[in-house]
């Protein structure tokens, strides 16, 4: 029987599940599940129960379920397992994975931790502690396992590509209603409750900074108390009709705690954003948006813009390139022959990647087999977290301070758009 065991703990998003979408060789197939009784358990099972029936890849798990109101008691007091997996209600989140650290479970756990700024102080002692206990504690970054990304950064790292980076824009649009792994994905009520949720950017722009930080600096040590300046900040709601929520949540009513934002027969849900901020001198203007529900055939869209002195590099992610990414070269000096070099270096890590000259710019081609879907990734981050728990000393320096800087972007635009 392997030694590393899963602790599953109060999972109120699907993302906890996904995790488990996958086996792993090295962890038992008996995982703990702690958390209260109700609708978001119910629906962590019934995710892992399609998963244990699949007829293609289908998995083994046994589940050893301990539900109750004192569930983070009896984690606390029981050998829940080796690691504590956290995805759910981020309101107290770091809370809960401070108790996980303090009873000596490594920690991998959904974004974000924290969605208020006065909780950065909270992050930083559960990772010293963790440091200090010779723990792991990561969040679930995994966009950095998309091979767009990582190509991304090989050109924007090329200076005689790229040249010196000026400025970056980013515009993330993800959509309320959706599906996931082929079922509608209903939301639970809380979801809607911006205090308990988070807003904007200190949900998914966590993903959105993490990655611009590591295009621009790679393996770069970070200090958010010096190397961010911050600009302007403002937000918006989406409004939902009740016919809406009742659809993406299944509750007939608006629950109470979401009275404060019932404009009229609606919901004013604000999870929009825009923020303005620099880091080591380069300009980073955000963009979060949350539209119901995706054009015929379109998915969740992240468009980037990276400025640089040689060349603009822009990942397009629209109904031009089917909504798929796609990155493209907008030249603004000569750089076809280093353009074409580092493209051939590319290839050693990712074969198959080429360039399209196209009306003045290029799009560089990643093929399918190189892509991997939003699902994947989740069991491919968890390996490495693995590899990691393995071997602590593998960890990368920069892990700590860089997380501390990317939660201290995150919360502080939200505390400056609702000024």
């Amino acid at each position: 029987m392997p030694d590393i065991r899963f602790a599953i703990v109060d999972p109120g998003h699907f993302h906890a599940a996904l995790v488990q979408k996958e086996m792993y060789a090295n962890v038992s197939p008996r995982a703990r599940v702690y958390a209260p009784l109700g609708p978001d358990l119910i629906d962590y099972l019934s995710r892992i129960a399609r998963f244990n029936g699949r007829v293609e890849a289908s998995t083994t798990w046994e589940l050893d379920i301990r539900a109750g109101p004192d569930f983070l008691d009896r984690m606390r007091a029981e050998p829940a397992g080796t690691i504590a997996i956290f995805s759910g209600r981020n309101r107290g989140k770091i809370e809960r994975i401070r108790n996980a650290i303090d009873a000596g479970l490594h920690v991998l756990a959904d974004k974000p931790v924290i969605i208020r700024h006065e909780d950065l102080p909270v992050l930083e002692a559960a990772l010293n502690a963790a440091d200090e206990k010779h723990l792991v504690f990561r969040d679930l970054m995994t966009g950095r396992n998309d091979v767009v990304g990582a190509v991304l950064r090989a050109l924007v790292q090329d200076q005689d590509v790229f040249g010196e980076p000026h400025s970056v824009e980013v515009t993330s649009v993800h959509h309320i209603m959706k599906e996931v792994a082929g079922v509608p994905n209903l939301r639970p009520a809380w979801y809607f409750d911006i205090n308990e949720q988070g807003e904007g950017i200190a949900d998914i722009g966590t993903h959105i900074v993490d990655r611009v930080h590591a295009v621009l600096f790679p393996d770069q040590q970070l200090n958010y108390r010096s190397d961010i300046r911050f600009g302007m900040a403002n937000r918006w709601p989406t409004m939902l009709s009740l016919a809406q929520f009742q659809q993406v949540t299944g509750d007939a009513a608006w629950p109470g705690f979401l009275a404060p934002w019932i404009k009229g027969d609606a919901l004013e849900y604000f999870c929009n954003m825009r923020a303005r901020y620099d880091v080591l001198g380069v300009t980073v203007g955000l963009e979060v948006r949350w539209d119901w529900q995706a054009p015929p055939g379109g998915d969740d869209t992240h468009a980037a813009t990276y400025q640089g002195s040689r060349a603009r590099i822009e990942l397009r992610q629209g109904a031009a390139q089917r909504y798929r990414p796609e990155l493209y070269v907008v030249p603004e000096a000569d750089i076809a022959a280093a353009l074409e070099h580092r493209i051939a270096a590319i290839r050693d890590d990712h074969p198959g990647v080429a360039l399209d000259r196209q009306d003045g710019e290029w799009r560089v081609e990643i093929p399918a087999a190189l892509r991997l879907g939003h699902d994947p990734r989740f069991a491919l981050f968890t390996r490495r977290f693995l590899d990691a728990v393995g071997n602590p000393a593998t960890i990368p320096s920069w892990e700590k301070p860089n997380m501390l800087t990317k939660y201290h972007v995150c919360t502080e635009v939200v505390a400056l758009a609702r000024r």
